[in-house]
């Protein structure tokens, strides 16, 4: 009898973003609890919406019934019951947890609990709407953050007019994915639309001005004390997975939930998975992991065999441009900078602005970047995704060219 109960109760996702929503398109009869008031869509294209290519509409994912701007409050194990801040319960046979992540508040001076006017983090539809909004030619805009995300906005921004700054800590702009040739072409690409680039640059806090009882931001303050002015601050400083439902229930969480190849936790009615899911240590943080994992679960939920083994994630980035001779492709994996004993193959042609690198270690593709000219990436990327030995006769060379060595 208790297994007819399980079965006849549903399975309930906390959570609408792009994991959640390609779950629940292939779990019938799920019940999704999304905490923001949109549609659910596909964030990977918010630079587009920020940059005014695309409105909110044409990013949403195909349709998937919603319980919009309801927030999942409080997870009863043992009765197997969501409670919701609208006052809702919800049971469920399976429960998964596609909570996503936050955008990370760095700690500098000036900054509070409550956000400046002119100071946006830049990670949901609202993020770039409100930015949208708030951007006009002109507009003095410092990006603090020089990864994937803060390339992003500030090639955005640009576009809509904005005089740009980009500040970022380390030494090359997209450290976790660029070598420092493609990082520096990636500069020079974002000058000559008018960003100003700044590394090695820690930000120390914001200055603000008060105006009857609301604050806004004025300028940033860097460590050497250096001030840039600033009408409007973006934070892409990284993310951080929403584990405080998991910690509050008493799951395993480390950096995230942590998941086995079934994308269960330590709850044997509970899985998890996206950006909030630690799975063999490793959080993905990207869009391709998030809706692979979302396949294998849909397969496990339905009763079907299925392992998630990891994911060896491709990073791509698109920067747009109305005028096509200002757009820029780009596209990263595996280990782009060389160990010692590592073959490495660069070819660069200044007059294409391609450039195209790989690193070979003991016979395996390990990784290489991309910029420009993408002609190669699908054969490099089945090469590396494959992991298998290279054909002895097969060149260094050979793995560059348009076919990607097949």
């Amino acid at each position: 009898m208790r297994k007819k109960t399980e079965r006849a109760l549903p399975v309930v996702v906390i959570g609408a973003g792009m994991a959640g929503a390609r779950l629940a398109a292939r779990v019938p009869g799920a019940t999704v609890v999304g905490e923001e008031r949109h549609a659910p869509y596909n964030r990977v294209l918010l630079a587009d919406v920020l940059a005014g290519r695309y409105a909110p509409d044409v990013i949403a994912l195909p349709a998937t019934e919603v319980r919009r701007g309801v927030r999942a409050v409080r997870i009863d194990r043992a009765d197997r019951l969501v409670h919701c801040d609208d006052g809702s319960v919800l049971h469920y046979g399976r429960l998964v947890l596609a909570t996503g992540s936050n955008p990370v508040l760095p700690p500098l001076r000036g900054l509070g609990d409550t956000l400046p006017d002119g100071v946006h983090p830049f990670r949901t539809l609202d993020d770039a709407l409100a930015l949208r909004a708030a951007v006009r030619p002109g507009v003095r805009a410092v990006v603090i953050g020089g990864g994937l995300l803060g390339v992003s906005a500030a090639r955005a921004l640009a576009e809509c007019g904005a005089q740009v700054v980009l500040a970022q800590q380390g030494e090359h702009l997209m450290e976790r994915q660029l070598d420092p040739e493609a990082a520096a072409l990636l500069r020079v690409h974002l000058e000559a639309l008018g960003v100003e680039v700044h590394t090695e640059c820690r930000v120390r806090g914001l200055r603000c001005t008060t105006a009857t009882t609301t604050e806004s931001v004025r300028a940033v303050e860097l460590a050497d004390g250096y001030e840039l002015a600033a009408d409007l601050t973006v934070l892409a400083c990284g993310v951080r997975p929403r584990t405080g439902l998991a910690l509050a229930a008493g799951l395993d969480v480390r950096k995230g939930i942590v998941v086995d190849d079934e994308l269960r936790t330590s709850d044997p009615y509970i899985h998890a998975l996206g950006d909030c899911a630690e799975h063999r240590s490793t959080l993905y943080g990207l869009a391709g992991p998030a809706l692979e994992q979302a396949d294998v679960l849909a397969e496990v939920l339905a009763g079907r065999p299925a392992r998630y083994e990891g994911t060896r994630a491709l990073t791509r980035l698109t920067l747009r441009s109305p005028d096509p001779l200002h757009a820029l492709d780009l596209a990263a994996f595996g280990e782009a900078r060389p160990l010692p004993g590592d073959d490495v193959v660069r070819l660069a042609d200044a007059t294409r602005g391609a450039y195209r690198t790989v690193v070979v270690r003991e016979g395996r593709l390990a990784g290489g970047v991309l910029l420009g000219d993408l002609g190669a990436v699908s054969g490099l990327a089945r090469t590396w995704q494959d992991d298998e030995p290279l054909p002895p006769a097969m060149s260094l060379l050979h793995l560059l060219i348009d076919d990607g060595g097949h």
